[in-house]
């Protein structure tokens, strides 16, 4: 009896050592398990961290030009050729930059094409908001061009711009409205307005022959004026374009169509001829 006790007690002790020898044995390897688990989040973490870094738009890819725009008697007129530029290259020829937001309001945009997509996207949510209240009223030019104002300045406090110059325009109320902002949240509002090179080459243009009692025919013709003028001296724009038309009925954006151009100019046959150290 006594042989058989000391036996079983043996057993027991032995077990009770293989059981702390396979905690110890588990602890350790969870240890060295939460350890490798440390490592590799650290190193997802830094991988994810430096690609987020890289999301933003450090530098223009493809860009589009002018932009013009002007009020008219009736309500708001605004141009825009169709290129994308790919550095100097002309990539794409059929680039929209006239669009619709609400009922009331058009917007263009020269620029990072994706930046404006980007912009497009923050309008979308911003009209659907309003829309849910569901209360009769909706957003106007003026409120939508100051929303833009405060998105292109918050980017810039960032040191993470959105690449574009803006043009806002609209009609509510019977109220015509028309502005401007600039990538660094610059904005002002007048009569007319261009984008690029369209504030060099076209608003000298625009303050010799605007009028406020222009005609939908007179403001279309100013407008393909100032289009041709960039057209022969911006190496970015091409002759294919949009005009977008907006009143208190509705917006109308014009089918893409082209200018007629004369390039027989005696400037354009010779242009460097008389200047020093040319051929």
């Amino acid at each position: 009896m006594n042989t058989f006790l000391a036996e079983e007690l043996n057993l027991q002790i032995s077990s009770t050592k293989q059981l702390r020898s396979t905690i110890v044995n588990l602890s350790h390897s969870h240890r060295v398990l939460s350890f490798a688990e440390m490592v590799s989040s650290q190193n997802e973490n830094s991988l994810l961290s430096s690609e987020g870094d890289s999301q933003r738009t450090q530098y223009p890819y493809v860009t589009g030009t002018s932009v013009i725009g002007i009020k008219y008697k009736d309500g708001i007129l605004m141009a825009a050729d169709m290129g994308g530029s790919y550095g100097s290259t002309i990539r794409y020829k059929s680039v929209e930059r006239l669009k619709q937001v609400g009922k009331h309001s058009l917007i263009g945009a020269s620029g990072e094409i994706s930046d404006f997509q980007e912009i497009l996207k923050y309008l979308d949510e911003l009209i659907l908001h309003d829309n849910m209240w569901d209360d009769g009223n909706s957003l106007g030019p003026k409120e939508v061009h100051n929303y833009l104002t405060r998105v292109m300045y918050n980017r810039r406090n960032k040191f993470d711009p959105l690449w574009n110059s803006l043009i806002l325009g609209g009609v509510k109320n019977g109220k015509k409205y028309l502005g401007s902002v600039s990538m660094i949240g610059v904005h002002f509002e007048d009569d007319h307005v261009a984008t690029g090179f369209g504030n060099h080459l076209a608003r000298p243009i625009l303050r010799e022959e605007w009028r406020e009692d222009l005609t939908f025919e007179e403001g279309v013709k100013l407008l393909e004026k100032c289009m041709r003028n960039l057209l022969y001296r911006d190496r970015s724009a091409v002759n294919k374009l949009q005009i977008a038309k907006i009143t208190e009925e509705g917006l109308t954006i014009s089918q893409p169509y082209s200018l007629k151009t004369f390039w027989n100019f005696a400037a354009f046959q010779n242009p460097t001829v008389g200047a020093e150290g040319s051929w």
